[in-house]
């Protein structure tokens, strides 16, 4: 299974950041860029890749104990930009250092239940990604229509472990599809 860990946003943020995108879809050339879509917005924890099923259970056990952890916190989507010409992206406000510290709880429990990662730890960057492109686009306007966003606060509240279905291979616009398949609250 592919999976990683993520902080899923409530309908109302997701409604909230819609709104500008919408906006941002408008402007000329996005027809160029693939959007994500509303159902798969999310913030990525950890990144496990292919996991194989007898590693789960001690997976399960390393997030529960992670989740525990860390108290519940506020957020708020907020801002963006891109990641060269190649990602538009929208970002966070509010309580980062609690996202960052569950993010680094969530890379170490996977670990220590075996599961093989990269070895380059990266400074954890909150972000959610809206659009990619394959190189050629300027994404400048993109991330300076979101630059002044600001969506309104909301708790995060749950640790969530997520499978990526790949899209369907020749099927054009095809998005990945996520699935929940075990979540746990923050701080009990």
């Amino acid at each position: 299974m592919r999976l990683f860990t993520a902080v899923l946003p409530p309908a109302a943020a997701v409604a909230e950041l819609s709104a500008r995108v919408g906006a941002l879809r408008r402007l000329p050339g996005a027809e160029g860029l693939r959007w994500t879509e509303r159902a798969g917005w999310h913030f990525t924890l950890a990144f496990y890749g292919e996991v194989d099923e007898g590693l789960l259970p001690e997976l399960h056990e390393r997030l529960a104990r992670a989740a525990q952890r860390h108290p519940a916190h506020e957020i708020r989507l907020a801002g963006g930009g891109r990641f060269s010409d190649k990602v538009v992206w929208a970002g966070v406000d509010g309580d980062r250092a609690s996202l960052g510290h569950l993010a680094d709880s969530a890379e170490a429990g996977a670990r220590r239940a075996g599961l093989r990662m990269d070895q380059r730890h990266r400074p954890y960057h909150p972000h959610l990604t809206l659009a990619r492109c394959r190189g050629g686009a300027d994404l400048r306007p993109y991330a300076a229509g979101l630059e002044d966003f600001e969506g309104s606060a909301w708790t995060v509240a749950e640790l969530s472990l997520v499978r990526s279905h790949p899209p369907t291979p020749g099927v054009a616009g095809a998005q990945p599809r996520y699935e929940v398949v075990a979540a746990w609250p923050l701080g009990q």
